[in-house]
């Protein structure tokens, strides 16, 4: 399936290789860390991909939101493993509708190997955008963001390109230059950092 995948049209909550309503997460859900999942992180089959080849455990509570003034776009670089363009995250004008991962400690240490912190994404705390669930206001997201210039948006005519708007077949042969950072206001994490 092309990156970055399909997507259920709602929350969802994915155990044993199967998707559930959002009353079937467990309790105390949404004490956990929102990570916000804007590309191949929100696919069912790319989280049983985690489950089988990074081990991720228990239930992954995906909760759909509404996003303000965030937008996954293209990245400049292609991904190594299979020469798709991957999404990254950028602030820019309207709404989307992504997903909250809500992780324990050991779902986000999975996170970080999928997504390379610290080399391809730094983890950090958004203060850019506002991020909705169910019409109330998410406080303490945080998401991957671009941590160098492979993973900074890809600028086509001097703009980002929403992946709404182009297919990865198309992204792939984009032609344009890096943006010079991720273009949030955010605080980036420090790995040694605790979470809870």
């Amino acid at each position: 399936m092309p990156y970055p995948g399909a997507r259920p049209g709602q929350s969802f909550v994915h155990v044993d290789g199967a998707g559930y309503p959002l009353s079937a997460a467990p309790a105390g859900w949404r004490d956990r860390l929102p990570v916000l999942a804007y590309g191949s992180n929100a696919c069912p089959s790319k989280i049983t991909w985690l489950r089988t080849e990074l081990g991720l455990s228990g239930p992954v509570v995906a909760a759909r939101v509404r996003c303000s003034g965030l937008a996954a776009v293209w990245a400049s670089g292609l991904r190594k493993v299979d020469d798709q363009r991957p999404a990254t995250l950028t602030a820019l004008p309207g709404v989307e509708w992504h997903f909250l991962w809500f992780v324990t400690p050991e779902q986000r240490a999975v996170l970080d190997v999928c997504e390379g912190r610290g080399t391809r994404y730094h983890l950090a705390r958004l203060d850019s955008g506002v991020v909705e669930l169910d019409g109330t206001v998410v406080s303490g997201v945080h998401a991957y963001v671009g941590a160098s210039a492979v993973r900074f948006p890809l600028l086509v005519d001097g703009r980002p390109v929403r992946v709404a708007d182009v297919p990865q077949a198309e992204a792939a042969l984009l032609l344009g230059t890096p943006a010079s950072a991720h273009g949030l206001d955010c605080t980036v994490v420090e790995p040694e950092q605790i979470f809870t």
